[in-house]
């Protein structure tokens, strides 16, 4: 096992290295970092502006390949991600919005994947009945809501009980309130209140989504030969789903899962940004805006070190639950 992660990791790290210098030399390419400095009112004198650029490693008048080699060996010496054209920390901006980002993703990811495999296994085990035909238009109509319509439909409902209540139950602006009083466990409830409308709206769109994928995948698995011998050995249904065809059907979704995590830090833009919540996702739209080629760079290497990350998890789910698999 260990052999064949670290083969892998060999593998992929080549892969992560290839990707990240091809974003550098292209985010190089097809930004402009001058450019949020031109509109400046009053003017910036551009002496200043090729200064603050060289200081930063951005500057147009040193050669792509010196600028590169200077910002890679800054990232393996001293694991220095560079600057933004306004200054700021790469290594700062991604570790801030990194958490911010992991206690909203993988809450919202974990919930919504037991919530979808569940509902997909209930409505393939009541196919083509009243439940499963509510439940097929339910999810049809989570499916193809927009991001942002689902996420202001929440946040109705949560003002609509905050004035019924009179109490402000929930919020939804930013990771915590301005104001939090003071009395014991008063941050964990505020983050909690911040925290419960952004992880519906994921765990609805995670669970919308695996849930089709899972009543399919049972619906095949329970046509299978095994399983229709299993019930003619005496098995109820619920035995035989539980036993046998649960596991086969779990296999591509653990492939699936693995996947979906890295894709959701940089995908929830529109969450994040409709709760104002400083995240890796709004922090990439942040970055192509304001023409920062580093920023643009780390979010790429976040992205593609999960990525890595998740066909590793993806690889070892696989061997877990498919006993045909055997990693050698």
């Amino acid at each position: 096992m260990i052999r064949y992660i670290l083969r892998r990791l060999a593998n992929y790290v080549i892969l992560l290295f290839v990707a990240v210098s091809g974003t550098y030399f292209l985010a190089s390419a097809c930004l402009n970092p001058y450019s949020i400095y031109a509109a400046r009112q009053p003017p910036v004198n551009p002496a200043t502006v090729e200064s603050m650029m060289r200081s930063y490693n951005l500057s147009h008048e040193v050669p792509l390949i010196e600028r590169y080699w200077t910002w890679l060996t800054n990232i393996l010496l001293h694991w220095n991600w560079g600057r933004s054209p306004m200054g700021d920390y790469i290594n700062q901006q991604i570790s801030q919005r990194m958490w911010v980002s992991l206690r909203l993703v993988l809450l919202g990811t974990l919930i919504g994947t037991v919530v979808g495999i569940a509902l997909g296994v209930w409505a393939a085990a009541r196919q083509y009945k009243v439940g499963d035909r509510i439940y097929t238009v339910i999810v049809m109509i989570a499916v193809s809501m927009p991001t942002v319509v689902l996420a202001v439909v929440w946040m109705i409902a949560a003002t609509r009980l905050n004035q019924a209540t009179g109490m402000q139950i929930i919020n939804f602006i930013g990771v915590n309130s301005a104001n939090i009083p003071d009395y014991p466990g008063a941050h964990l409830v505020d983050s909690i209140k911040h925290l419960v409308l952004p992880t519906i709206v994921l765990t609805i769109i995670q669970a919308a989504a695996l849930s089709r994928i899972q009543r399919n995948l049972m619906l095949d698995t329970l046509g299978s030969d095994y399983v229709r011998t299993a019930r003619a050995k005496g098995l109820t249904k619920q035995q035989a789903v539980r036993r046998h065809a649960l596991r086969t059907a779990l296999i591509p979704i653990g492939t699936q899962v693995a996947f979906s995590i890295p894709l959701m830090f940089t995908g929830a833009v529109i969450t994040e940004t409709v709760f104002a919540w400083r995240g890796i996702g709004q922090y990439t739209v942040l970055t192509i805006t304001t023409k920062d080629i580093n920023g643009v760079t780390a979010v790429t290497a976040f992205s593609g070190l999960l990525v890595c990350c998740g066909a590793i998890l993806s690889d070892i789910l696989v061997s877990i639950l498919d006993p045909r698999v055997r990693i050698g």
